[in-house]
């Protein structure tokens, strides 16, 4: 597929380019100016780690959103929900893979989506240890975005689960993570292999792109979804909830369109739907 310009792919969205910037510089904070010491909190259980970079990228993102279009709304991991009054709201996770970035590890990025009325209509997710960054644009494509170039994403071909990689990834309790085990263990005869990441938008942007032919998860929260969801459903995949097209229901279902049938039965049968409740 042929590369276009990013200023063409920037131009595609009144929204877009804000969402851009800020990514960038939401990550080009996180990869330049992590301190020596990191600041480490937890969340919902112990192993649910939140750091100060966290939250300074929440709030370098906030900056730039909200104080260009100070009457959009926010959603981010970190800071809650702010009410708007222009009928776009942000949803934004300023790190998304926060322990593989407390190890050292590459794989975590930042994700920022505009909604209008509801509905996603741009994403962007920025992975600056491993040189990736993606967009995708409701109804017009999705890209894996170099330097100055913008290649056309589309996911690969594969009609057999026996034949398919999959990713997942686990919660932090310790209950949730037992019967998601419980779940796996069912699961992986049935498919070629498994993959975890550890970082949600990096699934949804490796699917679109081919590295993966599906990606299941529970207990995803909307800014996990948003940006990772659109690019990987712009690139031909398709995504929805367990039981039903939304993606928020439960336990997001997202799938090359050759086995993602095959892959929600196959979640059934070895017990996922019951992780929804």
């Amino acid at each position: 597929m042929n590369a276009i310009s990013i200023d063409l792919v920037l131009s595609l969205h009144p929204l877009l380019p804000i969402g851009w910037r800020a990514a960038g510089v939401a990550a080009d904070f996180l990869a330049n100016e992590r301190p020596a010491a990191l600041v480490v909190d937890t969340k919902s259980s112990p192993t649910d780690a939140v750091t100060e970079m966290d939250r300074g990228a929440e709030a370098r993102l906030i900056d730039i959103l909200l104080g260009e279009r100070s009457t959009d709304g926010l959603l981010g991991e970190e800071g809650g929900e702010r009410a708007g009054t222009s009928g776009v709201r942000w949803v934004v996770d300023p790190l998304d893979g926060t322990v593989n970035y407390l190890y050292g590890m590459p794989t975590w990025a930042v994700s920022v989506a505009a909604e209008v009325d509801g509905v996603c209509e741009v994403g962007v997710i920025v992975a600056p240890e491993l040189g990736e960054a993606y967009i995708g644009v409701r109804g017009q494509g999705a890209w894996q975005v170099d330097a100055e170039r913008a290649v056309p994403l589309r996911v690969r071909e594969c009609t057999s689960l026996g034949s398919a990689l999959i990713a997942t990834g686990f919660g932090y309790a310790a209950e949730r993570r037992r019967a998601q085990a419980a779940v796996l263990h069912e699961l992986v005869p049935h498919i070629r292999d498994i993959r975890r990441a550890g970082a949600a938008v990096l699934d949804f942007a490796w699917l679109a792109r081919g590295r993966l032919d599906g990606y299941y998860e529970i207990g995803l929260n909307r800014w996990d979804i948003a940006a990772g969801a659109l690019i990987a459903a712009e690139a031909g995949a398709r995504v929805g909830g367990l039981g039903s097209p939304d993606p928020y229901e439960g336990v997001m279902v997202a799938g090359v369109p050759g086995i993602h049938g095959a892959l929600v039965d196959e979640l059934v049968r070895s017990g996922a739907r019951g992780l929804s409740a």
